[in-house]
């Protein structure tokens, strides 16, 4: 053990952060609550540095580390810790004990902190989260608007794909502007929607009683939801520029996957950024995901398969890429689908996890060894083409 070891362990909460220092031989040298406002955080960083604190680490509580961490990167080495993997055991329990402990832990080596990406990454981070949440905000939308139309005996979306539709909104558009009468109305909607239902019942579909409250709902809920729409687009052209300006190549390598876009590329990075040495395995970094099955068995049986927690939007768009690949005509993730949903009959959203799975260990190869993506599939479609063609040639020269 280094004997002119100092470390730092930071219990940190909303409105409090408890403090201990301890050196090499396990003594306390210092013991101190501060405040969380950025003069105390100021002061805080400039205790340790004064005792020689070279390593600190602290609980990944909720979002308040977060200001925590920025004021103390740049003095010192920090480690992040799950509070699941340093919890006590059970007896008296206190905030000081907490740092204490974490301060012990950490000069013993037990810590292994979790992945912080650098801060050009945490930016992105911050848009692509902003975008899921405005998707998220969409769907409350969209439903509430159309609901608000069902009460009104307006039933169009019954007989279209989805209330995005131009035939919907245009509709509604007209709704708005005054225009309810169903002759009027079902001119709007698309011939294929109206030979395939029949013009009778699309016009019905349209029909309703809409008084001037109604129609002062409707278009409220549209302004917001072309608000929301508007911001999405922005956030997302802010993000792509981000990746392209700090990460061409891996922007343009992740796009060789099929299934990944622009909107899929860039979120990829920004949760992952570009610096995998936090992830030694692929294995690490699907369990970092949330991908690994989890393995729990007793007495010969399994009580459960599901996956793990982790990072939930990492995960969300993995699954919506694999559900687009496993549609991806000609390609090892969509041959994957067939075999193991049509020929073995398994659960079609358990093989899209599985597909997601194998696009992250892709992903890692890729990332590590600085390649693009080679699709095994398609490359025996061209090994036997060549043996087909090899085969043709030989038999016309022994013809």
């Amino acid at each position: 053990m280094d004997r002119n070891r100092t470390v730092a362990g930071l219990d940190v909460h909303k409105d409090s952060i408890y403090l201990c220092i301890m050196r090499h031989d396990e003594t306390i040298i210092f013991e101190k609550t501060y405040g969380v406002l950025t003069p105390e955080l100021r002061q805080m960083c400039n205790d340790m540095t004064d005792r020689g604190v070279s390593e600190a680490a602290m609980e990944s509580t909720a979002v308040y580390w977060m200001p925590v961490w920025n004021e103390l990167c740049e003095s010192m080495e920090l480690k992040l810790v799950n509070p699941y993997f340093i919890k006590q055991l059970p007896g008296r329990k206190s905030d000081v004990k907490d740092a204490q402990w974490i301060a012990e832990c950490l000069l013993k080596n037990l810590i292994r902190g979790s992945f912080v990406p650098e801060p050009i990454v945490q930016d992105m981070r911050k848009l692509n989260r902003r975008i899921m949440d405005l998707n998220e905000d969409m769907t409350y939308n969209c439903n509430k608007l159309d609901a608000a139309l069902q009460r009104c005996g307006f039933r169009l979306s019954n007989y279209v794909s989805t209330i995005k539709s131009r035939s919907y909104q245009s509709v509604l558009q007209a709704i708005i502007n005054g225009i309810t009468d169903p002759e009027e109305l079902v001119k709007m909607v698309h011939g294929r929607t109206v030979n395939k239902h029949g013009r009778d019942t699309v016009k019905a579909a349209v029909s309703g009683l809409f008084s001037k409250t109604d129609i002062t709902v409707f278009r409220q809920v549209k302004e917001v939801i072309d608000t929301i729409e508007r911001q999405i687009e922005e956030c997302q052209k802010e993000l792509t520029a981000l990746c392209r300006e700090h990460f061409p190549e891996l922007y343009r390598r992740i796009q060789t996957i099929p299934g990944v876009k622009e909107r899929a590329a860039t979120a990829i990075i920004a949760e992952t950024g570009v610096d995998l040495k936090m992830f030694a395995t692929a294995a690490c970094l699907v369990g970092w995901c949330g991908l690994k099955p989890r393995n729990d068995v007793s007495n010969g049986r399994y009580k459960s398969r599901k996956v793990t927690h982790g990072n939930r939007y990492l995960r969300q768009i993995l699954i919506e890429i694999a559900w687009v690949a496993s549609r991806t005509r000609n390609c090892f993730f969509s041959n994957f689908s067939y075999i193991q949903t049509t020929v073995k009959k398994k659960s079609k959203m358990k093989i899209q996890v599985a597909i997601a799975r194998k696009i992250l260990v892709a992903l890692w190869h890729m990332l590590s060894k600085g390649e693009d993506f080679i699709d095994i599939y398609l490359r025996r479609l061209e090994e036997q083409k060549l043996m087909e063609e090899k085969l043709k040639s030989l038999e016309s020269k022994m013809a």
